[in-house]
């Protein structure tokens, strides 16, 4: 599950709530072992969700670098390039 979590600093343009909001799912369902809470355990899920967003967009706010941010393309295709070399496509 976590394999889906991406880097989001220093890209032009700065990360989405939606990325964040995606991270922070994944990182709850590693850590809770469930991709889908059940009924019971959905509240606590979702709280978890935000906080984990939060405190995600409160470290993103704070980072602070000199490297020249980095094109999602760019590094998009290079991704895929290493993907196709690892798995021989």
């Amino acid at each position: 599950m976590c394999r889906n979590i991406r880097v989001l600093h220093n890209f032009e343009p700065p990360a989405t709530p939606d990325e964040v909001q995606a991270a922070a799912l994944q990182y709850v369902r590693k850590v809770s072992g469930a991709a889908k809470p059940s009924a019971a355990n959905q509240a606590a899920f979702d709280k978890a969700v935000a906080a984990v967003a939060a405190a995600t967009q409160e470290l993103l706010d704070a980072l602070v670098t000199t490297a020249p941010p980095k094109d999602r393309e760019v590094e998009a295709a290079k991704a895929k390039a290493r993907a196709a070399e690892r798995y021989g496509r």
